[in-house]
């Protein structure tokens, strides 16, 4: 498999991500102009959906799979996957309202906004799988698009509706414009997935248990790993805003999220190889993981400067004078961030081929124990900037662990990547 044969579906994902990470900046810029508290408050708010997404992430993946490892029929596993998210995601709401009225500091007792959107919250990751297992760029990238733009539409239409156009939206107007996004997109996706697997006529489905009873370990494997990824992420935030307080989690916050951009470089090209590297020999597999692994690592280090001196240069006229401070805590970030970005074709090697979503599990665990000792440690002494030194002296640890781990499982020399050895072992 050549770099040319990923590229057709890399660049469909990658312009879509760039639109994606346009229209998330200009959320980014639009929340952060409300102030540093309602920033802070907003990133909390959406970490709690991140991981409710994260949970039960394993239904769309299972459903690719499904798809592009066994070459199952979509239609039935659309249909059992999604009664599965519409009715977790009932549960959920009642959950998240329930904790809104024993919460009262926000944004958690904001939870209750959170509680409106839960039904269809899972619908978009869930009927993403289809188009992902089908290698549909294009499908799959449209909610991902259509999301921000949404919470753009939204927070325009309530700042019109002031009427006068001045003073700061509130926190509760900047979230009631985020759940009203995830709601319209939702059903949106979910009619669309609906239409584009109808039922095969003639054949009886098989029943959804029957379709979901093997599946279990394997969502359940993805949920924690994808929990913990979620945590790992997140944890600085958290830790933040007990020592430092809302404001300046609002600050780090804006630094986390423009480093995190540079993973949609990686993302794209993972995502275009996610239905080859689930091929069932493992030593193409491992090339096309390689190969996106490269390539999206190159990427990430050249646009690494980039980013900073983009950051350097707009940041506090697009967003305020108070965000200056994310600056160094963004330098900080960028070395980790740049290793991290390997992660993503090795996890979609070991989820998707291998089957062991449990992998990525365990790396993100490892990272996760290391960030939250290190920020736990050096966010009283040194602020953001010891949140984001300990951010990414994890992500640099773990990814040295996932290498050799993904080295020995794919047949490939530890210190020299290009190569394929010749006693491939099994993996652990």
């Amino acid at each position: 498999m050549s770099l040319a044969g990923l590229v057709p579906g890399a660049a469909v994902h990658l312009a879509s991500r760039i639109a994606t990470v346009a229209l998330g900046l200009a959320v980014v810029v639009a929340v952060a102009r409300q102030g540093p508290e309602v920033q802070g408050a907003f990133t909390l708010f959406v970490a709690v959906e991140s991981a409710l997404l994260a949970l039960c992430s394993g239904f769309g993946l299972a459903l690719a799979r499904g798809v592009s490892h066994r070459g199952d029929d979509p239609a039935p596993l659309l249909r059992a996957w999604l009664r599965v998210a519409l009715a977790i995601g009932v549960v959920t709401a009642v959950a998240l309202f329930a904790a809104s009225r024993i919460a009262t500091q926000p944004p958690y007792g904001q939870l209750g906004w959170l509680a409106l959107a839960a039904p269809v919250l899972l619908v978009v990751p869930t009927a993403s799988g289809l188009w992902l297992g089908r290698g549909q760029m294009v499908r799959l990238s449209t909610p991902q698009v259509a999301l921000p733009l949404a919470v753009l539409a939204a927070l325009g239409l309530a700042a019109a509706s002031r009427g006068d156009g001045h003073g700061a939206l509130t926190l509760v107007e900047v979230l009631a414009a985020w759940v009203a996004s995830r709601v319209l997109v939702g059903l949106g996706s979910l009619a669309a997935s609906l239409r584009e697997a109808p039922p095969s006529p003639g054949m009886a489905p098989r029943p959804a248990l029957a379709l979901l009873r093997d599946e279990w370990r394997f969502v359940a494997a993805v949920g924690a790993a994808n929990v913990v990824a979620v945590l790992n992420y997140r944890v600085p935030l958290f830790v933040v805003e007990h020592v430092r307080g809302l404001d300046a989690t609002g600050v780090y916050a804006v630094a986390v999220q423009l480093a995190e951009l540079l993973w949609l470089l990686s993302a794209a090209l993972s995502t275009a190889a996610y239905r080859r590297i689930g091929a069932p020999d493992r030593d193409q597999a491992a090339r096309v993981a390689l190969q996106a692994t490269g390539w999206g690592v190159a990427a990430t280090l050249v646009a690494a400067p980039l980013l900073w001196v983009a950051a350097w240069a707009w940041l506090p006229l697009l967003v305020g004078a108070a965000y200056a401070d994310a600056l160094r805590p963004l330098a900080l970030l960028l070395p980790g961030v740049v290793l991290y970005a390997t992660a993503s074709a090795m996890s979609a090697f070991f989820t998707n081929h291998l089957g062991q979503p449990q992998w990525a599990a365990r790396i993100a665990a490892l990272s996760l124990a290391l960030n939250t000792l290190g920020c736990l440690w050096a966010v009283p002494r040194w602020g953001l900037e010891g949140a984001a030194a300990s951010t990414s002296l994890s992500y640099a640890l773990a990814i040295a662990v996932a290498w050799v781990q993904f080295a020995r499982a794919a047949g490939v020399a530890w210190h020299a990547p290009w190569a394929m050895r010749a006693d491939r072992q099994s993996p652990p």
